[in-house]
């Protein structure tokens, strides 16, 4: 990969979680329920944005880990076990993220107030999601069937 290409998409990844944070710490100041809440009403006393945090979590984690998979083919360093483990990790946060969203849609459409914003946001987090876990489970086994290849044949020379 060339260096100008993956320093561009990490740029990405960074101003991605810039995005989101800022989503995260200003959008329940404003949203309808909350417009006059004081800033400890609507941090504290709202058991779903506390869950939504918590459930950021994985994301979090999945684009720190694309961010070293970029590094490592800047390096060239993509045939090697770490980059097995960083695929391996992101399948995982991305199927803790369907099942903090699928979680987060019960809860909702149990509620009382059927908000469908917030549904379309699950159902899109949980598309997303599986697309991001399947891509990842078929990189992560190619990925080990040429490291496996590579130290085969780095034994034999």
């Amino acid at each position: 990969m060339q260096r100008s290409s993956s320093i561009f998409l990490q740029a990405v990844i960074v101003l991605i979680d810039l995005g989101v944070l800022a989503l995260m710490f200003f959008e329940p100041q404003v949203e309808g329920r909350n417009a006059n809440a004081t800033q400890f009403e609507v941090y504290f006393q709202d058991p779903m944005l506390a869950y939504a945090y918590i459930a950021t979590i994985p994301f979090f984690v999945t684009l720190y880990h694309a961010f070293k998979l970029l590094r490592y083919a800047r390096q060239n360093q993509m045939f090697s076990q770490e980059c097995v483990k960083a695929l391996w990790i992101i399948k995982y946060c991305a199927l803790a993220l369907i099942g903090f969203a699928v979680f987060g849609e019960i809860f909702i459409l149990l509620s009382d107030s059927h908000e469908p914003p917030a549904v379309v946001i699950g159902v899109l987090t949980i598309f997303g999601s599986i697309v991001i876990a399947t891509a990842a489970t078929m990189s992560e086994r190619i990925l080990q069937n040429a490291v496996d290849i590579k130290s085969e044949n780095d034994l034999m020379v």
